[in-house]
């Protein structure tokens, strides 16, 4: 089911402008706090009636400024999971949870409460109640709740924000199951880089208002004219690869992808497995020759696609490995004294340990 939206609105000294399509799957809003993020669900969740614009989901008109058309948010069959659980302090999170169900919509497909429970792990926090949950649990609670109301759409506003980086790697699985299992569509709100290399298929880049781009993730992720996106520190491209298999003597393992094998640390998912990793642009170095003695294990023959300057002393070039994109980042120094340019052929030089699974 694919969400469409075309507005235009005014939030305070922000004039947002934002048009793309959402299909299945998860779509990441991407941008600097104040970029309009969470306006954008906003206006699709029906909480702001736009001054001008549309939005669709599926086959049904939501918003028609045109047609003067504007369903209420209660007629929507959305969910919307918010930065903070929100839930209610004087109930159990059994009752929480049952308290999803009273927004429903009767019409829609119900959604089993006890696979919602063990979708989610939080079978053992039934009886609790909200004060003694941890911050993830109380956000799988949050997120269970908004599943139970059968939601066309899950908007999802920032929810790993106000936990620490132990409790949302422990929550980040439970998004991935929805993704995966539930097949319901996500649009995803985030500042955090290291998520939406983790969750999203589809990927929107908000900047001051505007969509900077949109599109499926891996290729939004590669483009180094985005400066909110290739000028961080972290700046990197995504790889979808397969292990093939695993070196129990060097404690290796082998994987798969368009760009050919790569070896990283032993990690612990059988041959076959399906995986996301991340390659961090600052960890790709280039060679105009096939490199001889050198301890990097991961060297791919490449072409340059793009070059484009980066915080002064560095610059970014774009890659085409055999169909696969990759970004390196080198000083310009490096890349004057190789004589870099678009169309010539080189070789990726990649760390074992700069792989980080996405």
């Amino acid at each position: 089911m694919t969400l469409s939206l075309s507005v235009r609105h005014r939030f305070g000294s922000l004039e947002l402008e934002a048009a793309f399509d959402s299909p299945d799957g998860l779509t990441a809003v991407f941008g600097a706090s104040g970029a309009g993020k969470t306006s954008i669900l906003r206006l699709i969740a029906g909480l702001v009636r736009p001054v001008q614009g549309r939005i669709t989901l599926g086959d049904d008109v939501l918003v028609d400024t045109a047609q003067r058309r504007f369903v209420p948010a209660y007629r929507r069959g959305i969910g919307y999971v918010f930065q903070e659980p929100r839930l209610l302090p004087h109930l159990t999170v059994r009752q929480n949870l049952a308290y999803g169900g009273f927004f429903s919509r009767r019409q829609a497909p119900a959604i089993d409460f006890d696979r919602v429970v063990a979708l989610l792990d939080i079978g053992a926090l039934l009886p609790r109640h909200p004060g003694t949950l941890s911050g993830g649990e109380a956000q799988r609670v949050a997120i269970g709740r908004a599943l139970l109301s059968r939601p066309r759409l899950l908007l999802m506003d920032e929810p790993l924000a106000s936990i620490d980086e132990l409790r949302k790697a422990e929550i980040l699985p439970y998004v991935e199951r929805l993704r995966d299992e539930l097949r319901i569509p996500i649009v995803y709100v985030s500042h955090a880089l290291d998520e939406i290399v983790r969750l999203a298929t589809t990927l929107v880049v908000v900047n001051r208002g505007r969509i900077a781009a949109a599109g499926p993730a891996g290729s939004v992720l590669s483009r180094i004219d985005l400066p909110i996106l290739a000028h961080r520190r972290d700046a990197g491209v995504v790889l979808d690869v397969e292990v093939d298999a695993h070196d129990e003597h060097w404690h290796l393992s082998r994987l798969r992808c368009r760009a050919g094998l790569l070896s990283v640390p032993r990690i612990a998912h059988p041959p076959g497995s399906a995986l996301r990793i991340w390659v961090r642009a600052r960890d790709v170095s280039l060679a105009t020759e096939p490199p001889r003695d050198t301890s990097i294990l991961n060297v791919l023959p490449a072409h340059i696609v793009q070059m484009a300057p980066g915080d002064g002393a560095t610059v970014d070039i774009l890659l085409d490995c055999g169909g696969q994109p990759l970004i390196s980042r080198i000083t310009r120094l490096s890349a004057s004294q190789l004589g870099l340019a678009p169309g010539m052929p080189v070789f990726a030089m990649i760390k074992g340990v700069a792989f980080e699974r996405g």
